[in-house]
């Protein structure tokens, strides 16, 4: 579900409470929440309505002068009218989360071990360690250019680094992406265990 930063920015300070969406089916949840650009959103309530169920309470609330103006730009497209009652629910703990590289032994095993089962799930096979590696390559590069390096379709690689982003691990850019401190400390540490693994497997066949 995107919102326009104008209308993130009045949801931040409770001048906006209600979003009204034209869709083939919703995209959020009631009792969910939502990450944006000026953190996360509490998805309160969705309901499906009809356009003569919209009041002139929700067209201000929505931050419309007119209950047309609101219609007009909803459009037609979509089968479903939704209304999405939203607070604003803080900061994007993310934030935080990618400042932290003060990581134990055992919490980078465990992050390792959670990029593993992204790797399991991919129909493309082992993915994150590669994405990593090549965002700390070419930083701040378009996706669609990150894409042939990777030799990939940029509406996969997008969607699968925000799961990095997710967990803290990078840092979206207009254009690209960078590692963040946390990301760099968790490739360095595959890294490690990757060579450790070859000497292994090296030693192994002599």
């Amino acid at each position: 579900m995107l919102i326009k930063m104008a209308v993130l920015q009045r949801i931040r300070t409770g001048d906006i409470s209600v979003v009204f969406r034209r869709w083939r089916r919703p995209t959020v949840k009631t009792g969910g929440t939502l990450q944006t650009a000026v953190g996360l959103l509490n998805i309160v309530n969705v309901e499906d309505v009809a356009d003569s169920d919209i009041t002139e309470a929700d067209v201000g609330r929505a931050g419309y002068d007119t209950r047309a103006t609101l219609l007009d730009e909803l459009g037609t497209r979509g089968d479903r009218l939704s209304r999405v009652t939203v607070t604003y629910g803080g900061a994007d703990p993310r934030i935080a989360l990618r400042e932290t590289d003060a990581l134990s032994g055992t919490e980078l095993d465990a992050l390792a071990t959670r990029l593993q089962r992204l790797d399991a799930r991919s129909a493309s096979g082992p993915w994150t360690a590669r994405v990593l590696d090549i965002i700390d390559q070419h930083p701040d590069v378009a996706a669609r250019v990150l894409a042939k390096h990777l030799r990939c379709e940029k509406d996969w690689l997008k969607p699968n680094v925000r799961k990095l982003k997710n967990l803290g691990l990078t840092v979206s850019h207009d254009p690209g992406y960078v590692l963040s401190a946390r990301g760099r400390v968790v490739l360095d540490h595959l890294r490690a265990a990757n060579l450790g693994d070859r000497a292994t497997q090296e030693t192994s066949n002599e």
